[in-house]
């Protein structure tokens, strides 16, 4: 399919097909919209800031330009894209503002996920209205959960709810612990009037994304609005009778990170386009010698390029596997899934440096607030705070089953 990157980052992924099939022509459709948008949005990108939440009016334009489903199954009236367009589209729309692209592909990210819950559950959001949008955290520990007749009791604060100021529902994540069985760990849909939003979102990036906690006391949840993670790792889910497709049999932790890294990406790739940009005219203050003949910021560009090169390659890749092997009815096994949670924190962190390789080459010009680079590099390290991006966390997970050891992440 088309990929918009800029050839600076990665020209060989951006060298376009003359022969496309439909789901190819859906995805260039939408990433073009994005393309578009991301100019926009990069305008209100201060008021998101100011906000601390996204804009109404990106909030129009995500909706009327059809990316919140961009995962949502055709059936519901979705373009039901590859998985790899949360990297791709989303790495499009962070180009402009990394807030705006950060909450849509977590949004967009629960009508892929909303396919595979019970029908009861896909009814009874979708029914009412197709284009509701759920947001989500899944910090299993915040929640005390207990069960009830025909479903469960929830209370709990779950933190970095992103994008919660204009859903109608949340998936929130808790543990139903019984004694003589094996914790289940599983996702809760609980509607808006059930569950208070805590204005907690005062931060240095990310900071138009609008991740509130959100709390909730004794809230009964149906059977039928949750799903066990166990059906998530992979394969047929309770949603798979009415969405059979590939996408759909997808394991959802163990490609979790995916859903966010595309925006690092994009952030890292607006930055390094607008600093070529700008120092391809500029002079130095003090000597007016053309920067762009300074060896030092052409190293600075070079090393910046090849990381978003790789990074770019990489996250695609792993989406492109994942996506074949549902194809092929194949579920990966466990070090093949956890390979994926360390390649993509590794690959993010890559947009990170990225960005600190620009900014190191940026000079005082990067202090200022009316400037764009600072933004960006808060945004970047905001992104890389992620737990999914911890390289930490993700390498010493991978390297436990390496050594023969059990995996220390029961979701995946």
């Amino acid at each position: 399919m088309t990929d918009t990157a800029s050839p600076l980052v990665s020209p060989a992924l951006a060298a376009p097909r003359t022969l496309r099939s439909p789901d190819e022509q859906r995805h260039d459709e939408l990433l073009q919209r994005a393309t578009d948008l991301a100019s926009v949005f990069a305008e209100r990108a201060p008021r998101a800031e100011e906000l601390r939440r996204l804009p109404p009016e990106n909030e129009r334009d995500l909706h009327d330009s059809g990316l919140y489903r961009m995962l949502q199954p055709r059936a519901i009236g979705g373009a039901e894209l590859g998985y790899e367009s949360l990297i791709t589209i989303g790495a499009a729309l962070a180009a402009g503002c990394a807030s705006t692209a950060w909450n849509l592909t977590n949004l967009a990210s629960h009508h892929w996920m909303l396919a595979m819950f019970p029908p009861a559950a896909q009814d009874r959001i979708w029914k009412e209205d197709p284009d509701a949008l759920i947001a989500s955290s899944f910090v299993f520990p915040a929640a005390k959960v207990a069960r009830a007749p025909g479903g469960y009791v929830v209370s709990g604060r779950w933190p970095f709810s992103s994008g919660v100021d204009v859903c109608s529902w949340n998936m929130l994540a808790g543990i139903v612990r019984a004694e003589g069985e094996a914790p289940d760990h599983r996702v809760f849909l609980v509607p808006r009037a059930d569950y208070r939003i805590l204005d907690t979102w005062h931060v240095t990036g990310l900071k138009g994304t609008g991740s509130n906690d959100v709390v909730c006391e004794e809230v009964f949840v149906p059977e039928e609005m949750t799903v066990s993670v166990t059906d998530l790792k992979g394969g047929a889910t309770p949603g798979s009778g009415r969405h059979p497709a590939p996408l759909y049999r997808l394991p959802v932790f163990a490609l979790f990170p995916a859903i966010l890294s595309g925006v690092g990406l994009g952030n890292g790739e607006g930055a390094l386009t607008d600093y070529v940009a700008s120092t391809r005219k500029r002079a130095a203050n003090y000597t007016g010698a053309r920067l762009a003949e300074l060896q030092s910021l052409q190293i600075h560009v070079g090393n910046a390029a090849a990381r978003l090169s790789h990074a770019r390659r990489m996250m695609l890749a792993i989406c492109e596997e994942a996506m074949h092997d549902a194809e092929h009815g194949h579920v990966p096994d466990m070090v093949t899934k956890f390979a994926y949670r360390r390649d993509l924190a590794f690959a993010t962190q890559l947009t990170t440096q990225a960005v600190d390789e620009i900014d190191a080459g940026s000079g005082a010009q990067a202090l200022y607030l009316a400037g764009s680079q600072q933004r960006r590099f808060r945004d970047a390290h905001a992104i890389s705070a992620h737990i999914a991006f911890s390289t930490d966390v993700a390498n010493a997970a991978f390297g436990r089953l390496a050594l023969g050891l059990d995996a220390d992440n029961p979701v995946v």
